[in-house]
């Protein structure tokens, strides 16, 4: 039979298809096949990387190990919605139905009629008649007799019922998706229903339309069929994937532009027996989700954009294509232009924000793409929800979760930020966003946010800790880059898998790890008790929806810094990150990893704090030859504030302010020696200070009163406000703690020789 595989005298991975002899690459539960040519033509980037014909990059498996995890656990989630959505709507179908049968009664025969009728007429009807409205009452009282007929019930429908609407795939406003609806119920007060008992109930769940009859005659609730976009599939490999590993997946549309790829589409769908589930499609890829976005009708669930290059001229398009609720995966390999400043006009040109020079260029890169991805989606109404966003290798991973929700989108300036970054110098950096929030409670005790302008500059042009001047790099998205939910559903599943299947298992579970511990806000990390299977038989244990991160949060403390920068600023040796740690978590701050860069570390503490451990370390462990830093250097500015020249920064501080402040000579005269007085008193408090509390200690030690005084709440809360009085220790056990597994893979080594994101492939006419 034409186009049937044949492999007689064919190597075990070859195979031969209309005389043409075929490569089979295997990657998951798929297989690819790749042409055998006699010489094939190598690539201009390496000696011996081959020109391909249909672009295939082996070094990016753990991308799509990770999307299939990823759009498993999503659709999971989705179908964990529909449930909870399925079981709200048939709690109040018998009531709704009972109440549309009673509504025509009332209108054909009255209410007062449908009553006497029933036998039974309340106190509201008699009311009624005379001209007075009374509701009855319908909720029964501790020590009350019944009031109820026999065979009938009196249920009074709550306030604020929740209503749901139906399924809808044609429209992007519906709830396809799985977000559940919170729109109140039309009655604005409750009603009376009167249901009959003798009538033969309706079975909700049996006549829902989105459950169906299992072989063993239980019901399946929750069933969910996706439908996936691979919008850029070269050979389709990620296609053939997600329709073989994901169950949920009902469909999956495999597009590409090139001829040669579309074809090879065809053969690899026909070669995995997947013609039932990958429709492959010859079509730019933008047209083809414009087009669906136009008829908003069959809108993709999930959206996998991984094109060779940028991913912006795709995102708009997406947007409208995707339903609402829907996820969107987008990688860019264009880290030359987000990572670094050598093409910062393109990098603002693509994606309307300037890069940032230095190690937390990748944080700053994922930051840019998701403010890009914001922006889009805002212009039509729709927010985003970070679910996992990761720097990897050469590029840059993103899954999103896009939802229509107007008043979400409202927080995008707030979370959209500037930074000034210190590049030149020390490395330090402040943050300003676009505007400001604030919370508000109504007289219902409902919260609400207000929304105004944020007040700029919000820091000096020149660094407050080495004097250079910054450079300003965004804006950017402010808010938390991953779900912490969302992770930890994907850590669930990776004990039950295959590590053959999914050969990047052990980096997976290292990266993710990461990620989940990078965040030091205050969400709390919920495991869930649902354990998730991939035994399909399983599949009517449905987990619990996953929670969402407020649209109001902000990230609190952004990007991380590295002890080899600091060192490299003040000219010394370079404490090890366990020990640097150790003199953070001594001061009573919270450290943590970025996924993005090997020995960093992400804290709450100041700037201020942070010099001043750097200056301790200088101190005791590493002390500076005369000569070094020299001045005019960054690290001569830091280091001229150490301890020892604390009273004379701060009496500098005071005459700079002084003479700042001063509108002539009369002025400054009297405004210098205000200072100085000031400091001189400061000087004679603080000597008092001293000598009391010696007096105090040596009363203790003769057994005048037992214990010691303790200071001033003033006086603590100013000793905590200055850095060069902090007890500093350089604690390394207490740096290892909380670390997770000694041998776990936080960050991948090179996988390969002249491994990167390889040539383009060549299009033939």
């Amino acid at each position: 039979m034409e186009g049937e595989a044949t492999s007689d005298s064919c190597p075990a991975n070859e195979v031969e298809y209309v005389g043409k002899r075929y490569k089979v690459i295997r990657e998951g539960l798929a297989e690819i096949l790749e042409l055998q040519k006699s010489q094939p033509p190598t690539g201009p980037r390496s000696s011996g990387e081959k020109q391909q014909t249909v672009f295939y990059n082996p070094v990016q498996q753990f991308n799509r190990d990770l999307s299939v995890l990823a759009i498993r656990v999503f659709a999971e989630d989705l179908a964990a919605i529909r449930h909870e959505r399925t079981r709200r709507r048939n709690e109040n179908l018998p009531q709704q139905n009972k109440t549309k049968k009673r509504k025509r009664e009332v209108e054909k025969h009255g209410e007062e009629n449908v009553q006497l009728s029933k036998g039974y007429c309340s106190k509201g009807a008699v009311d009624r008649e005379n001209g007075i409205f009374t509701e009855s009452r319908t909720t029964s009282v501790p020590g009350d007799p019944p009031v109820d007929p026999p065979g009938q019930e009196q249920v009074l429908l709550p306030k604020n019922l929740k209503s749901v609407e139906t399924e809808n795939d044609k429209g992007q406003g519906s709830n396809d998706s799985g977000s559940l609806s919170n729109a109140p119920s039309k009655e604005e007060h409750p009603q009376p229903i009167v249901v009959n008992h003798q009538q033969p109930e309706l079975n909700p769940v049996a006549a829902h339309p989105h459950n169906s009859e299992s072989k063993d005659g239980n019901t399946k609730v929750g069933a969910f069929a996706c439908r996936i976009l691979d919008a850029l599939s070269a050979t389709g490999l990620r296609a053939l994937r997600y329709a073989k590993e994901i169950p949920a997946v009902s469909s999956v549309t495999a597009v590409d532009l090139s001829a040669s790829a579309t074809a090879s589409i065809r053969l690899n769908v026909d070669h995995n027996r997947l013609g039932a589930k990958i429709r492959e499609l010859k079509s730019d890829a933008k047209a083809h989700m414009y087009a669906i976005g136009a008829s908003n009708q069959h809108l993709y669930h999930v959206i996998d954009l991984d094109p060779y290059g940028t991913a912006v001229p795709f995102l708009d398009g997406a947007i409208q294509a995707i339903s609402n609720g829907g996820l969107l995966c987008v990688t860019c390999t264009d880290s030359g232009v987000l990572a670094s400043i050598g093409y910062s006009e393109k990098t603002f040109s693509q994606y309307g924000g300037l890069p940032w020079k230095g190690p937390q260029c990748h944080e700053v890169a994922l930051r840019i793409v998701l403010n890009t991805i914001a922006s889009s989606a805002a212009r039509y109404g729709l927010a985003i929800e970070p679910l996992l966003s990761l720097k990897i290798d050469f590029y840059v991973r993103i899954f999103v979760r896009v939802h229509r929700s107007p008043a979400d989108v409202k927080f995008l300036a707030s979370k959209t930020m500037v930074v000034y970054n210190c590049d030149q110098g020390c490395g330090a950096w402040s943050s300003q966003y676009f505007a400001h929030k604030r919370e508000k409670i109504n007289r219902q005790g409902e919260s609400f946010f207000t929304h105004s302008l944020a007040q700029a500059p919000s820091a000096s042009s020149y660094c407050e800790h080495c004097g250079f001047k910054t450079h300003l790099s965004g804006p950017m998205w402010g808010g938390p880059l991953h779900n912490p939910y969302f992770i930890q559903r994907i850590l669930d599943l990776l004990p039950f898998l295959d590590e053959k299947v999914y050969g990047t298992l052990p980096r997976m579970r290292g990266m993710l790890t990461l990620a989940l511990n990078e965040s030091l806000d205050d969400l709390q990390h919920r495991k869930d008790t649902t354990t998730v299977s991939t035994d399909p038989s399983a599949s009517s244990s449905i987990p619990e929806p996953i929670l969402s991160i407020p649209p109001s949060f902000r990230d609190p403390h952004p990007f991380f810094f590295t002890p080899a920068t600091l060192a490299r600023a003040v000219h010394s040796s370079v404490p090890s990150d366990a020990a640097f740690r150790g003199a953070l978590m001594r001061l009573g701050y919270r450290t943590t990893r970025s996924h993005t860069q090997p020995g960093s570390i992400r804290t709450d503490a100041p700037w201020s704090v942070i010099w001043e451990v750097m200056r301790e370390w200088v101190r005791q462990k590493s002390p500076q030859k005369h000569e070094a830093p020299k001045p005019g250097t960054a690290g001569y500015g830091i280091l001229q504030k150490d301890r020892s020249h604390a009273k004379l920064l701060h009496a500098k501080q005071e005459l700079r302010a002084a003479l700042d402040e001063a509108g002539n000579v009369e002025a400054l005269m009297t405004r210098v020696q205000a200072a100085l007085f000031r400091i001189t008193q400061a000087e004679k408090a603080r000597e008092t200070q001293q000598s009391s509390e010696s007096e105090q200690c040596a009363i203790d030690r003769k057994g005048g009163i037992e214990g010691s005084k303790s200071p001033s709440p003033k006086v603590q809360d100013d000793t905590a406000a200055k850095p060069s009085t902090l007890d500093i220790i350089f604690d390394e056990n207490l740096g290892k703690k909380g670390q997770g597994a000694p041998n776990m893979v936080r960050y991948q080594m090179n996988p390969r020789a002249n491994w990167g994101p390889m040539s383009k492939a060549k299009v033939e006419p």
